[in-house]
């Protein structure tokens, strides 16, 4: 599966930190292995190295429309 630009996914991440979270996100772009995204439990901007994603899904539209 490839993330695209707009998708809503939920992910398992590791953070700088060490720490393991989960988050959702809308992905706004994709480059050299860091993914622009807006969190949407903070509505605050994001980027995420690709390497420290441990599991994503994308999340069915009826569930974040």
């Amino acid at each position: 599966m490839k993330m695209s630009i707009g998708q809503t996914i939920e992910m398992i991440y590791l953070d700088k930190a060490g720490k393991i979270t989960q988050r959702t996100i809308e992905v706004r772009g994709i480059r050299d292995g860091r993914i622009r995204a807006t969190c949407l439990s903070t509505g605050q901007p994001r980027v995420f190295l690709a390497a420290n994603i441990l599991s994503w899904r994308p999340v069915p539209e009826r569930q974040h429309a």
